[in-house]
């Protein structure tokens, strides 16, 4: 199988372009390509794909195979991967998610894409939609008992299910790696949750760090962000455009409350193309 290795802030997928190849068991293959010792070393594999409703359509799984609707830093990577590729002369595109279309707009410097603005839509916040067991119209700082502490959570949709949680102290001595798991399997989220542990730094900035369901803690996540960025404009925290420190870079989230919408900028890298046995 001929792939190319890409990421987004360090959140890295194996892609494979399917107008090409052909993977025919991509949750079994997506765990063998993740793995760091015995394959590629990824957070989960994206296919390119053919699309009836958009210009291309994005399949992305995690790295235990589990398929996710939607990955922001993914569909920055589809973006240059199809512009660099020949694939398209457009420098606005779409792509076919489980979550529904996004909206791409790219920057091009020399060629080749440097960075990408996706239309990630709208929130949503209803906890029967993200989904969150709550007796609520929304899930903002309401409480909730997890790793034997109490905490306030507000949740938010961006077509995948997050968990937003504001922290007084640093978020880089925070031990995500004990609480993080805690979350991600609790009662209240049927579906599991990714969940945000957010340090706010001042009315637009902000140091965020991830557990992701299926994927632990990445360098990077562009639904996330975004969830967090509607979380901390709801909470009164920041303005409604801010930048958020990642371990992998920043990003940069706006949410358009005259349309309701969210725009995430940030880059896409290509790490190296390659081919693996399957």
């Amino acid at each position: 199988m001929r792939f190319t290795k890409m990421h987004g802030l360090g959140n890295d997928y194996v892609y494979v372009n399917c107008f090409e190849e052909t993977v025919d068991n991509p949750a079994e293959v997506s765990i063998k390509v993740s793995d760091r010792h015995f394959g590629i070393g990824s957070d989960g594999l994206v296919l390119i794909k053919p699309s009836d409703t958009a210009d291309f359509r994005m399949d992305m799984f995690n790295a235990d195979g589990s398929q996710a609707e939607m990955c922001g830093n993914a569909i920055r990577c589809v973006g240059k991967y199809v512009y660099d590729h020949g694939m398209t002369r457009k420098e606005k595109i779409s792509v076919e998610t489980l979550a529904g279309i996004k909206y791409l707009d790219f920057k091009i410097e020399d060629g080749k894409v440097t960075w990408v603005t996706v239309d990630m839509g709208e929130p949503e916040l209803r906890p029967e939609f993200i989904p969150v067991v709550s007796e609520g119209e929304n899930v903002i700082n309401e409480p909730i008992h997890a790793a034997g502490q109490d905490w306030e959570m507000t949740c938010v949709s961006m077509g995948n299910p997050h968990c937003v949680i504001f922290i007084q102290e640093s978020v880089k001595d925070f031990p995500l790696h004990e609480i993080g798991p805690q979350f991600e399997s609790h009662e209240r989220f049927p579906k599991r949750i990714n969940t945000e542990f957010i340090e706010v730094l001042d009315r637009k900035t902000v140091n965020m760090r991830v557990w992701e369901r299926g994927s632990g803690e990445t360098m990077a996540c562009g639904t996330g962000a975004c969830a967090a960025t509607v979380a901390a404009i709801l909470c009164g925290h920041t303005e409604d455009e801010i930048t958020l420190h990642l371990p992998g870079g920043d990003l940069l989230i706006r949410w358009n409350r005259d349309n309701n919408r969210v725009y995430m900028t940030g880059p896409a890298t290509i790490v190296f193309d390659g081919e693996i046995e399957l």
